[in-house]
């Protein structure tokens, strides 16, 4: 199987801005992909962080990053990205990309982390700091 393969993170102050990006093959990101975000900080669980089914369609997002962040999809279909702006030292994370083959109306957080299909990405650290 194709790898995803996560870059971009790294090192800002708060308020400062990044830009991550998933990369796979276009046939990943295009057979009923539903495709996530998703982050987990030392000592804590990892939660989803936003969601978009492939073609840019549905992006939803978690609360915590709602307005801040935005999940866009390259128009090859090879890359998503997850633009961060207005970082603060809680969005701390290592960031995965997750893909799984799912219906459009069930490509939400909660239902892409449960997939079993799901495929994940090695991470890309996030550093805020104040």
């Amino acid at each position: 199987q194709v790898p995803l393969v996560e870059s971009g993170g790294g090192s800002v102050q708060v308020g400062g801005s990044l830009r991550l990006s998933c990369v796979a093959s276009a046939f990943t990101f295009t057979n009923n992909a539903c495709i996530g975000w998703f982050r987990q900080a030392p000592g804590k669980e990892r939660e989803g962080v936003a969601t978009i089914y492939t073609g840019g369609i549905n992006p939803l997002y978690a609360e915590s990053v709602k307005d801040r962040f935005a999940i866009s999809q390259s128009s090859d279909k090879t890359t998503v990205y997850l633009q961060m702006n207005s970082l603060q030292p809680e969005d701390t994370a290592t960031y995965y990309c997750a893909v799984a083959s799912l219906s459009p109306w069930v490509c939400k957080l909660d239902s892409l982390r449960a997939a079993s299909s799901a495929r994940w990405g090695q991470g890309t650290v996030v550093t805020v700091s104040s």
